[in-house]
């Protein structure tokens, strides 16, 4: 069930009328939540209901048995315990048949000739999210950090709650759970807000991210192109991405404001960045940040020698590429930004160039690293990057140029006077006629380039 599908129109019209009903009563309100992530979430797959609430009662049970025991050793052993079916779980569904493959190509360039079998399960859609936050409830009890809950419905639907649930953000207990537990009152700045984000989250899904996805689908295939459209194609998807990725965002916390609750923002003008570091403090913020406390930190962080935290760096990075999927081209990715990392830091680059020329090597590194995650293999990397310097011009790159163009003006102009207002509601404050105006437009080119039967989120799929 996508966001943009006339079936989710349908469920969320039914749940927001339930949802107002039972207003009064918190725990009526969890379990309809609950009951409503589940069935959005089993849309899908019924049989994968099974993997979310199996790994979801574990660490419900963990968080307790930490809290009650005092033993270092034992405690050890229950967060060991959490780990392993969370962290087994990602690797059986998500990794298993890439090791295996990868196993086996190794021992084919030795002329060892196997024949290994491969699971060839289904991803579950979010995985890769509802593990991370159900995992650090565990990690943040077994720190201290947050207290334990005995309420298993308030937990489940914290765990499930279908606004992020399949993209996230990857939300915290010590910010999204307490939302369960008390009582949650819509405000009218509260509804405004999340209503604008849902429109202008689905305007950068519906209108622009698949509109960039046709450009970038025209050239990312196995045939060799020219230079300068490998160029264009690749700054088409690293839009695509963007808008694809932050508008789930937006819709997931809009529809959590619309119903009481706040989760955390996901993006802050990435394509603003001035150095690889602050890219990373503006993409993707609730993963980057999980990595940071979860993994970067206990690794050592930034104390101890140069070496030891550009090791931290490059393992993190590494990790985080391996995170997005389960392909050679995602651990490169990963370690093209490791290493662009560790130079800025190492050199301090950032802080002895003017800024646009800052920015102007970030977005080089950025979209560098986008054509390695939209490739489809190592040799298809090779292939493109000896191709942008092939400098040919096909006559038809004007048309090309000229569609960029066009579906790039709206969103450049939004972030412009979301920077200069420092806002990510920059139109919250003037006049019902501006608001309703532009919300209007929104709608309208939304419904212009509706799919009925929605197109999936790219983050769907990791």
């Amino acid at each position: 069930m996508f966001f943009n599908s006339e079936t989710f129109l349908w469920f969320l019209l039914a749940f927001t009328l339930l949802y107002y009903l039972v207003r009064k009563n918190l725990s009526q309100r969890n379990l309809l939540i609950l009951g409503a992530s589940y069935l959005f979430y089993g849309w899908w797959d019924w049989r994968f209901l099974f993997l979310l609430l199996g790994s979801s009662l574990v660490d419900y049970y963990i968080g307790l048995r930490v809290k009650e025991t005092k033993d270092p050793g034992s405690r050890k052993k229950l967060v060991a315990i959490s780990l392993l079916v969370n962290l087994g779980a990602l690797g059986i569904f998500k990794y298993l048949d890439f090791f295996i493959g990868s196993f086996q190509t190794v021992l084919q360039t030795v002329g060892v000739q196997t024949n290994l079998p491969l699971l060839e399960v289904i991803l579950p859609v979010g995985i890769s999210f509802y593990t991370f936050q159900s995992l650090s409830y565990t990690l943040d009890v077994y720190r201290n950090k947050v207290e334990p809950t005995k309420d298993i419905v308030a937990f489940l639907a914290y765990v499930s709650f279908f606004p992020q649930l399949v993209a996230g953000p990857i939300e915290r207990a010590s910010n999204l759970l307490p939302q369960f537990l008390s009582e949650r009152k819509v405000t009218k700045m509260g509804f405004e807000s999340g209503l604008w984000l849902v429109i202008w989250g689905m305007f950068k899904k519906v209108v622009l991210a698949d509109n960039f996805g046709l450009l970038s689908d025209m050239i990312y295939g196995p045939h060799a192109v020219d230079g300068a459209i490998v160029v264009l194609a690749t700054i088409a998807f690293g839009m695509q991405i963007y808008c694809d990725f932050s508008g789930y965002s937006d819709i997931a916390r809009g529809l959590a404001s619309m119903m009481g609750f706040h989760l955390m923002v996901n993006f802050n003008l990435p394509y603003f960045a001035t150095s690889p570091s602050d890219f990373w403090r503006r993409w993707h913020i609730s993963l980057s940040t999980w990595f940071r406390d979860y993994l970067y930190i206990p690794l050592g962080g930034n104390r101890g020698k140069a070496g030891s935290i550009m090791r931290n760096l490059l393992i993190t990075m590494l990790v985080a590429g391996l995170w997005h999927g389960a392909g050679w081209n995602f651990v490169l990715w990963g370690l093209w930004h490791g290493v662009m990392l560790c130079l800025f830091q190492a050199t301090a680059l950032d802080k002895k160039i003017p800024s646009f020329v800052g920015w102007f090597l970030t977005m080089v590194v950025v979209f560098y690293g986008w054509l390695m995650f939209r490739a489809q293999s190592l040799d298809h990397i090779f292939q493109l990057t000896s191709n942008i310097f092939v400098l040919n011009f096909p006559v038809w790159i004007g048309s090309y140029v000229l569609n960029l163009a066009v579906f790039t003006l709206p969103l450049l102009a939004m972030q412009i006077w979301q920077y200069r207002t420092q806002t990510i509601y920059p139109m919250l404050p003037h006049r019902t006629w501006l608001k309703a105006g532009l919300m209007s437009v929104c709608i309208f080119l939304i419904t212009v380039f509706w799919n009925p039967a929605g197109s999936p989120f790219i983050y769907f799929q990791f």
